[in-house]
């Protein structure tokens, strides 16, 4: 049982990694100076699902830290 929930945080992290990864930077930096930084901005529909389903690992992989915890 220990070696399930293990396995379970061990890819939990790799995909909540990965997750955090694919989201766009939310800073403007030198494209701010200029006003262009909101051009390339249209996709928020992909955003509010890549946040769910980044919200979801998160949730499995505190789980599991958390049942692993207990076991140690």
């Amino acid at each position: 049982m220990k070696i399930l929930f293990l396995t379970l945080e061990f890819f939990s992290a790799i995909a909540l990694v990965i997750a955090v990864l694919l989201h766009a930077p939310k800073g403007e930096g030198l494209a701010g100076i200029g006003g262009h930084a909101r051009l390339f901005s249209a996709q928020k529909g992909l955003e509010a699902g890549l946040d769910r389903v980044t919200y979801i690992i998160a949730a499995v992989f505190l789980i599991s830290a958390i049942v692993v915890g207990f076991f140690a």
